[in-house]
Order: C-alpha cells, then sequence, then structure tokens
C-alpha cells in the first residue's frame, strides 16, 4: 500500500482545462492523471468541477489503497491578480540581512492583507533589490548599503471563488492545502515537456529562491527564503 507521504494530489482548474495528477514524490513522475477539455458557458462552472472529480476520485482511492484528504490547487482563473509592491527602507544598520529583509516582506505583507481583504495570497515574489540605486535579482547577505527597495510581487485569488472551490471538496472530504497560480509556474519553466505536477512539486519545494513560502509547513524541502521567514497565511 502507497504511504501517503510518497505522493501528492494536485488538481487543476483552467479557463479550458481540468485535471487531476497524483504525483510520485519519490519517481518525480505521475501515478494517475486525467485531464478533460472543456469549453465554459459562465465564467465558474462548479457542475463540471462536480462531475470530474466524481469520475476520479473514487478510482484513485482504489489505485493507490488510501483516501484522498488532501489537494493542492492548480489555478488559472480572471479572480487571480497580480500585484507588485515597493517599499524603500533607510538601512541603519549598514550590512544586509535575513531579518532585515524578513522585516520588509512581513511589512508588504501586512499592507497587502489591510488594503485586499477579499483576496487570499498565493505566492509572493521578490522582484528585485534596489540597493544604494543598483539593481539586484538575488538576495546578497551581510552587503554592506545605505538605501534599499524592494520590489515584492503578490500573487493573490479571490476568497470567494475559494469559498466556492472549497464547498465542492468538502463533499468528498478533502482539504485544499496550497492554492497554485498556473501562469506563476509555467512562467518559471521554460522546457515544455515538463508535466504540469512536476512544475507544482518543485515550485512548493522551495525551486524559485526569490519566493516567500506562506503555505506549506513541514516541507521536504525548504527554499533559501523559507528557511528563515515562515510567513504563514
Amino acid at each position: 500500500m502507497t504511504e501517503e507521504i510518497e505522493f501528492e494530489t494536485y488538481i487543476r482548474i483552467s479557463t479550458k482545462v481540468i485535471g487531476i495528477y497524483v504525483f510520485d514524490k519519490k519517481k518525480l513522475k505521475n501515478l494517475y492523471f486525467d485531464e478533460k477539455n472543456y469549453e465554459i458557458e459562465k465564467e465558474n462552472n462548479f457542475e463540471i468541477l462536480i462531475s470530474f472529480i466524481e469520475e476520479n476520485i473514487f478510482r484513485i482511492e482504489k489505485s493507490i489503497g488510501k483516501f484522498v484528504n488532501n489537494i493542492s490547487l492548480i489555478v488559472d482563473n480572471k479572480k487571480i491578480s497580480n500585484l507588485n509592491f515597493c517599499l524603500k527602507k533607510k538601512n541603519y544598520e549598514k550590512n544586509l540581512s535575513i531579518p532585515y529583509i524578513k522585516n520588509i516582506v512581513t511589512e508588504a505583507k501586512d499592507l497587502f492583507k489591510e488594503n485586499y481583504q477579499q483576496q487570499k495570497i498565493m505566492h509572493i515574489v521578490i522582484e528585485k533589490y534596489l540597493i544604494d540605486g543598483n539593481e539586484y535579482k538575488k538576495f546578497i547577505n551581510n552587503f554592506r548599503c545605505d538605501n534599499i527597495c524592494l520590489e515584492i510581487k503578490f500573487i493573490s485569488i479571490s476568497n470567494d471563488l475559494i469559498l466556492e472551490i472549497e464547498k465542492v471538496m468538502e463533499r468528498y472530504q478533502i482539504k485544499v492545502i496550497n492554492f497554485i497560480g498556473e501562469n506563476y509556474i509555467r512562467s518559471m519553466f521554460k522546457e515544455n515537456d515538463i508535466e504540469l505536477s512536476l512544475m507544482a512539486n518543485k515550485i512548493l519545494s522551495g525551486y524559485n529562491e526569490n519566493e516567500v513560502s506562506i503555505v506549506p509547513k513541514n516541507p521536504k524541502k525548504k527554499g533559501f527564503f523559507e528557511k528563515f521567514f515562515q510567513l504563514f497565511s
């Protein structure tokens, strides 16, 4: 019987495709997958989603010998937003440090939550560092500087869409533990032959070192910032 820790289940909801993938974390490939193409008759057709899960979930549970209790949702929808925040700070400590960057990101996160209360953050990505007027793409520890400006991208999804999806999942006693932006993860991989589930697994495992993880609490592999930030929602 397959142990739960050995696989992850992903459900994809995009504008024209619904998919479900059971991903083997050791072999890095799908144990099970199914996709359905459809034309949307209305913005969110949850009857299609219900029918699709009904067709697949019991087959999956029978094949792996366990109940599917948790899934990660890969979503592409008009109700996903991309917003950039720029925060400029005087660096009185002079040396650039992880705790200092952490404080700036935390402040940006609090500002986002205060101003966009109807949105749930899916991804926080540090797009660039402007250090004393010079642009850097990666963090440099103990870098001496007087001023720093962070450009931080927030990828979020509306709470009402989350509520509708979670209602569907509750029919099958399934909890959504991660919300993942499909366009975001595809932008991180140029290879067209990589499975979507493998992309998602890599992202959740810290593939993008400029992403601040806010969801997984016990990942097998932690990204660079996740080791320090632990900014859980």
